[in-house]
């Protein structure tokens, strides 16, 4: 209900999704026969091997030579399909008990008699058994009646929010953060937005029920159409928690605000935020990658790889990471993970990380965690290769291919360079020949002669998760705690290699500095509790940090070549499919295809029908407003009889500047409120597409302008408010409930309870609530919700109630319901012998489990 419809993003904004490799065309001429070029072969896939990537892997010894043949013919393997069960959905117990009492044995016993089905099963590492796995192809589910109804199954419970239908590995990184109810974390490159859903989970899971969670997520995407994604994904999360930005992850804006700023709003300086800096407890950083790790879910991967691929993307990632390392807190934890097994991408990155950082970050150990979880230690050592050219060390890069080969790449991260040494350099480049290389032509014949390099940092505290192992993607993770502010990085070898960098490295490392060393200043003073000017620099800094990633901006883009234009283009593409349907129509709170806001925007071309808005700089973004009319809080208020404990002051946004066109209200948490006051304090240097949960929305129909209350409680925000709700509620029998959901609407005579058909057609003419009520209880008894409660939001006209469900939500509903009522009367079957097969309500009417009430 509320959120399917006039969205603002169309199939057409996103970009052609990924061709399936493994499905035959319609027409496939090398199979006709009667084509004359035809061999009649049966058609193949196109070939899953890339001699390239054969040789690359065998040399950086990513698995053992005997284990070789098992690795590369479980890449070649289709990827089974994993999906996770929402650990805060109501129904949770009921969908896990389904899957392992009904779908898992029933597909046990068709393979025990010899079908070739593989039954799904729960993933052994994942805590409660909410993680599963399924390895079936498309005929086998046309051509299996159990497999054709789990498969309908999953679809439905993923579209209402259920089930997450994610791969397996990538499961794994939320699981080390260690995430507590009331931490504020960072997902730094969300999109498409199942880990931040699994965050979200986390958070709520241990959350009294009435209440919401002291902490929030926070998750940023680069991608305007990527974001759109994400909040398609955790709209179906139904969370108060979570605001969604679009910002560059490496110029994530630091928000340092300072108690005297003003910047002449009256409402801003009304705003006293509880926090005057963006920390956060927690960072996943799961940055753009090569990500080759998922070969057996975009088998193209195969054609486009090559060895350059993850050196055009270690800069980009160490700056990410760095930034989020910056804005963790002293005693936070943060995940570094990529999909891809490409060390220069993984290992390489981490060891760039912990030299920079000094003795500020660490690595942790969590080889105890998760111990059904098959994991490999992180490599020691690997070498980098550069158009043909094998390279151990950053001595052998000649010194034409130095813009693009970095120190930070190889294992110990040394540049081999004295810069006084300037007679040297000289006479090597008089005689045609770097400074300090003695590279051969030839690769093949270099490689006997490579000193290979060992780092000394503790790499192998990192994880490496193979596909041959459990069956599986594969993928990289690292666990970094930082133990005391960041040092201003002053370090000789890194000044040397930022000299050496292209001017696209330049910039984001200037900017990384920066912002390292401000934001350590920061955290110095306010332990101190001193210096009360260097909270105002910090406050000034971060508005020139603005500055410079706009202008970095720009110039990165001028100085970017083709060819690492291309390959970030293949990492986002290929992170974009990582658990994300394709080409789905998705609603937002932006204005769609947002150009960027250092660009103008030609209001010609736009057409527009409304009128463009702003969010602070950000232009053509939706504004985050507080929502203070007190006029339509208080009808809203009246009209529901709203306990006065619900927390309305401070807590309502809308994305309207004009109030009287406001279509949507929104509720946000206390945290969310928090981190929304400080980003006004700051100048809103934050770019939100969407922030909070939709709980009341305006009425639009004619019958609906006439309700004394303009506004209608939403299905997503209904949980939130309905313990508080005190007016234009009702408890429905079991037979009226599902009445209700079965035929959408009802007249007040046709209902089965007649005292309940009276009750409704006395309530107020707009929204009303219905509630199922219990077995044994009356119409008139008041029972307080609790997380078992079922609820719906209804329209009581002025003939009739009428249910505001989605058709889908209903769906759900009335198979939760029926199978909630097999369960209780084959319990009492059990109890009382020769029990009939109706189940009797307690109006004396019996309901036939299958639809509709029997006279």
């Amino acid at each position: 209900m509320g959120g399917r419809r006039g969205s603002r993003t169309q199939r057409k904004h996103f970009k052609e999704s990924r061709e399936n490799v493994w499905k035959r065309p319609k027409t496939d001429s090398s199979s006709d026969p009667n084509n004359p070029s035809s061999n009649n072969t049966a058609w193949q896939p196109f070939a899953t091997q890339n001699p390239s990537f054969d040789e690359y892997y065998k040399e950086q010894g990513l698995v053992l030579p005997e284990e070789w043949d098992a690795f590369m013919e479980m890449l070649r393997k289709p990827l089974p399909a994993a999906f996770r069960i929402n650990s805060t959905s109501q129904f949770c117990e009921d969908i896990r008990l389904l899957l392992e009492n009904d779908f898992m044995k029933s597909l046990q016993a068709e393979a025990n008699e010899g079908s070739d089905l593989e039954p799904i099963k729960p993933l052994p590492w994942y805590p409660d058994n909410l993680g599963w796995q399924s390895n079936f192809s498309r005929m086998q589910i046309r051509k299996n009646q159990t497999l054709e109804r789990f498969h309908e199954f999953l679809k439905l419970e993923t579209e209402i929010g259920n089930i997450s239908r994610q791969e397996a590995v990538s499961m794994v990184p939320p699981l080390f953060l260690d995430v507590h109810p009331d931490h504020f974390v960072l997902d730094m490159c969300a999109a498409p937005g199942s880990k931040t859903f699994q965050l979200l989970e986390i958070i709520h899971h241990s959350t009294k029920e009435g209440s919401l969670p002291d902490g929030m997520v926070l998750a940023n995407d680069l991608d305007v159409q990527r974001c759109n994604l994400l909040i398609h994904q955790t709209k179906r999360m139904c969370t108060a928690n979570l605001i969604v930005t679009n910002h560059e992850g490496q110029h994530f804006p630091g928000c340092r605000s300072h108690k005297n700023i003003s910047n002449g709003s009256e409402t801003m300086n009304k705003l006293e935020p509880s926090i005057n800096q963006l920390l956060f407890d927690r960072v996943l950083c799961d940055v753009p990658c090569s990500g080759d790790g998922t070969l057996r879910k975009a088998p193209d991967i195969w054609r486009k790889w090559n060895g350059g691929m993850g050196n055009g993307l270690h800069c980009l990632q160490i700056h990410i990471a760095m930034r989020g390392l910056s804005l963790l807190k002293v005693g936070g934890r943060m995940v570094y993970s990529t999909c891809s097994m490409n060390p220069v991408e993984n290992e390489a990155v981490v060891a760039e990380i912990l030299r920079r950082c000094g003795g500020s970050v660490e690595l942790v150990d969590v080889s105890n965690e998760l111990p059904q979880l098959i994991r490999r230690p992180g490599l020691r050592k690997w070498k980098v290769r550069d158009k043909g050219v094998w390279l151990a060390s950053y001595q052998d890069v000649r010194k034409f291919h130095r813009n693009g080969i970095v120190p930070s790449m190889f294992p110990s991260g040394r540049n081999y360079m004295d810069p006084t040494d300037n007679s040297q350099k000289s006479e090597n480049v008089e005689n045609g020949n770097s400074e300090d290389v003695a590279q051969p032509d030839d690769p093949v014949s270099s490689l006997d002669n490579l000193e290979e390099e060992v780092s000394d940092l503790p790499l192998e505290c990192c994880m490496r998760i193979v596909p041959h192992d459990q069956n599986t993607g594969a993928f990289f993770i690292a666990v970094l705690h930082k133990v005391s502010p960041l040092a201003a990085i002053q370090d000789k070898s890194v000044s040397s290699q930022r000299n050496l960098s292209t001017k696209n490295d330049e910039l984001h490392e200037n900017l990384s500095d920066q912002v390292a060393e401000e934001i350590n200043g920061l955290e110095s003073s306010s332990a101190d509790g001193t210096d009360e000017k260097v909270v105002e620099v910090a406050s000034e800094a971060d508005g020139k940090i603005s500055e410079v990633a706009s202008e970095a901006d720009e110039k990165i883009s001028k100085v970017t070549s083709e060819a690492e234009e291309k390959i970030s283009e293949v990492a986002l593409e290929t992170k974009l499919v990582d658990d994300g349907p394709d080409g789905v129509a998705l609603e937002t709170n932006s204005v769609a295809a947002q150009p960027p806001a250092d660009k103008k925007i030609d209001s010609a071309k736009a057409g527009e029908k409304r009128k463009l808005q702003s969010q602070g700089k950000w232009r053509g973004v939706d504004p985050v407003l507080f929502f203070n009319d007190e006029a339509i809080i208080n009808s809203i208020k009246t009209f529901y009889g709203i306990d006065e404990s619900f927390p309305f002051s401070g807590h309502l946004v809308c994305r309207n500047s004009e109030t009287n066109h406001v279509k949507r209200i929104y509720y946000v948490s206390k945290s969310v409120k928090d981190v929304l006051e400080l980003n006004f304090q700051v100048g809103q240097q934050l770019k939100i597409t969407s922030v909070g949960l939709k709980i009341f929305e305006r009425q639009s129909s004619k019958e609906g302008t006439s309700a004394p209350c303009a506004f209608r409680i939403s299905s997503e925000g209904l949980p939130v408010i309905l313990p508080y709700v005190t007016k234009q509620i009702l408890h429905a029998s079991p037979a009226d409930f599902k009445h209700l959901l079965q035929y959408k609407t009802i007249k007040f005579a046709d209902f089965v309870d007649a005292e309940f058909g009276r009750k409704a057609a006395n309530l107020m003419l707009g929204c009303c609530v219905i509630v199922l009520r219990e077995g044994g209880k009356t119409s008139s008894d008041c029972v307080q919700p609790d997380a078992s409660t079922i609820a719906i939001g209804c329209w009581k006209g002025r003939a009739s109630v009428s249910v505001m469900v989605s058709a889908i939500d209903c769906q759900e509903l009335l198979e939760r319901l029926s199978a909630r009522m097999e369960t209780e009367k084959g319990t009492l079957a059990q109890e009382i012998p020769g029990e009939p097969d109706e189940k009797q309500d307690m109006s004396g009417e019996n309901i036939n489990l299958n639809g509709g009430t029997q006279c």
